[in-house]
């Protein structure tokens, strides 16, 4: 079955920030930012959303999971607020919704 078409006549997507140094793991220099967006499915979650973009670049991949849960070194934001606070992984998404990843920084 098709995705129905917003008013634009584009397909709906979930925008996916990603920030810092991991866009290393996108093709990127480690720097800035870039945004990637993501199909939208009447089931999609934040979950499937990482999932599919990760599907397609291992290296990020291999930092964003342990297993089938998140990594220490990623913070996924939803919306504007830290993953676990208003979505959780299983929370489903809409068009327009907006995933960010940022780095960790460590260091005193």
């Amino acid at each position: 079955m098709s995705q129905p078409t917003n008013v634009t006549g584009t397909r709906p997507v979930v925008p996916v920030e990603i920030h810092s140094w991991i866009t290393k793991f996108i093709g990127g220099d480690g720097s800035g930012h870039r945004v990637i967006d993501e199909p939208w499915t009447d089931k999609a979650t934040v979950r499937s959303v990482l999932r599919g973009l990760s599907a397609r670049y291992p290296d990020l991949h291999a930092a964003l999971w342990h297993g089938n849960e998140l990594g220490e070194h990623v913070e996924i934001i939803v919306n504007g607020a830290v993953l676990g606070v208003t979505h959780d992984l299983d929370s489903p998404v809409r068009p327009g919704d907006r995933i960010m990843l940022l780095g960790q920084f460590m260091g005193g």
